[in-house]
């Protein structure tokens, strides 16, 4: 499964606040840290409702700078803003390159495709449209039909959609839980050559023990469909699940990145 890491999210005080003091060794650190974990991806959100779009706009370009600086892992660019997603691209020089996210509303349609057509990006494309995230999946799914419909007409391969079916917290509604499984499931049966991804950490929000939350309905969705993953890298019990849930779905050939993981001392029970 595609890991991406989670953890520089200017929606996070502390990340916030080292963003504000331009605290280059925090961003190197924690790079580095979710590099040598094992994720596949480091995401950057720079934060919104901060200051102005300019503020906005400087800091994802000092955070894309650090980060590139301190670690070789391509990055997932993280924002409901084109033109912040746009600087960051402009001082990107990886290769691989996660655009995180899409929606079904006409305008960041156009922006971001656009923007994934330029640089040959993968798309994270979220299960909604203007009137914000849906309560059931059949109005989730009616969503991805918009997207996959436009950026087909772009020339976007479906392999290069990882459809995020939306994850609510159970705290509010402990039916969401069911409900994300259940686009997750539909989405791999309509789209068999597209990708799926979540935000883990959103299901437990509001709840005790969340890292356990995550966990079971982390190994629920691997059997659902789930091809990438938005995670903390840092929890050695959410990665060695992973490390599981490939092993038994078949997707680790010969158990080989089990079996390396296990000598290596990575697996945590």
């Amino acid at each position: 499964m595609l890991i991406i890491g989670e953890n520089i999210n200017g929606t996070r005080r502390e990340v916030a606040e080292a963003i504000e003091k331009k605290d280059r060794e925090f961003f190197e650190r924690l790079a580095v840290a979710q590099a040598e974990a094992g994720a596949d991806f480091i995401d950057v959100n720079a934060g919104a409702g901060r200051g102005t779009r300019e503020n906005q706009i400087a800091d994802v370009e000092w955070l894309v700078d650090v980060i590139q600086a301190a670690t070789d892992r391509p990055l997932s660019i993280d924002s409901d803003d084109h033109a912040v997603m746009a600087a960051a691209l402009s001082r990107y020089s990886g290769q691989r390159l996660i655009l995180n996210s899409i929606t079904a509303e006409p305008e960041r349609l156009e922006a971001i495709g656009a923007l994934a057509v330029q640089r040959q990006a993968w798309l994270v494309a979220l299960a909604m449209g203007k009137e914000g995230i849906p309560d059931t999946a059949e109005k989730r799914l009616e969503a991805c039909e918009v997207i996959m419909t436009f950026l087909t007409r772009l020339g976007i391969e479906p392999e290069r959609v990882y459809f995020d079916p939306l994850v609510l917290p159970v705290s509010v509604d402990s039916t969401q839980g069911l409900v994300t499984l259940r686009t997750l499931e539909e989405i791999k049966r309509r789209y068999p050559s597209a990708k799926t991804v979540m935000g883990l950490s959103n299901v437990s929000y509001g709840l005790p023990n969340r890292k356990l939350i995550n966990r079971g309905f982390l190994a629920m969705a691997a059997y659902a469909g789930l091809d990438a993953v938005i995670l903390d890298p840092l929890d050695a019990k959410a990665m060695s699940l992973l490390k599981v849930a490939d092993l038994l779905l078949g997707k680790d050939l010969g158990c080989r990145e089990y079996i390396r993981a296990h000598r290596k001392g990575a697996l945590v029970g």
